[in-house]
């Protein structure tokens, strides 16, 4: 069994498809996915979309650095009412995004620090943005103890993986980890505590080395789990219990081995 503990499944990329979609990463072996939101407009379709799977698909709601011109200062109580009147597993995807320069970093930090607040009043995970601000998200993370969580498509240091770590957070890992030139992330994944280790999609964004330049989709996992359990020395099956056993403790979903 495999989980995919990010992707962006309600996306227009999968309007055409969706079903087939579903039905190829049930064949690829995975039953549990997270699906993030990245504003508030994409609330509702979310939590429509995984109410009609409601054993495989997972809602996660907040609001997305990258789409800052589409939140309102409102926003983030509406979250908070919105996570009190619909079941969710996560507050995500927030964060810190400081490579589109035209995106007010003052704004962004406001909304990631309000949420990082909601979630903890809320008591869940968040699943943390972070594109050439990692350094400033582990400090930020470091003034909210308490709340848990993952890095999804980490890129850091081994230093700045490390620190997370300490904090409790994860670090989800998807295609990127398939290309030969991202020598600093296969070292890391081939020596890092498996406990802090999630698989990813991120579809329909980045996809493996061997679907490069097509839509991604959450059936490609299962290259990542290859890359991955190559990278370690371990056995794929060990691998995939180990993560999506992973993703479910930290959502608290559903045990796979017992559903």
């Amino acid at each position: 069994m495999l989980a995919d503990s990010h992707v962006h499944l309600d996306d227009r990329a999968f309007d055409a498809d969706r079903t087939q979609v579903l039905q190829r990463a049930r064949d690829a072996g995975i039953d549990r996915m997270v699906v993030p939101a990245v504003d508030a407009a994409s609330w509702p379709r979310i939590r429509d979309l995984c109410a009609e799977h409601p054993r495989m698909l997972f809602p996660a709601y907040g609001l997305h650095p990258l789409y800052l011109r589409q939140h309102a200062p409102g926003d983030v109580d509406a979250l908070l009412s919105w996570c009190n009147a619909n079941t969710a597993v996560a507050i995500g995807e927030i964060g810190l995004d400081f490579h589109a320069a035209d995106l007010d970093p003052a704004l962004q930090r406001s909304y990631f620090t309000r949420q990082l607040a909601l979630a903890r009043e809320l008591d869940l995970p968040v699943i943390v943005h972070a594109r050439q601000a990692l350094e400033e998200v582990i400090l930020t993370l470091r003034h909210h103890p308490g709340v848990r969580g993952v890095v999804h498509s980490f890129s850091g240091s081994e230093e700045q993986a490390r620190r997370l770590w300490q904090l409790g957070f994860l670090t989800g890992i998807g295609g990127p980890v398939t290309y030969e030139r991202a020598q600093r992330l296969r070292r890391i994944v081939a020596s890092m505590p498996i406990e802090f280790l999630l698989l990813e999609s991120d579809a329909p964004d980045q996809p493996d080395a061997n679907h490069r330049g097509r839509r991604n989709e959450p059936a490609r996992v299962a290259e990542v789990l290859r890359c991955v359990a190559a990278l370690r020395g371990e056995p794929e099956h060990d691998v995939a219990a180990a993560t999506a056993m992973n993703t479910c403790q930290l959502f608290r979903l559903p045990d796979p081995f017992t559903t």
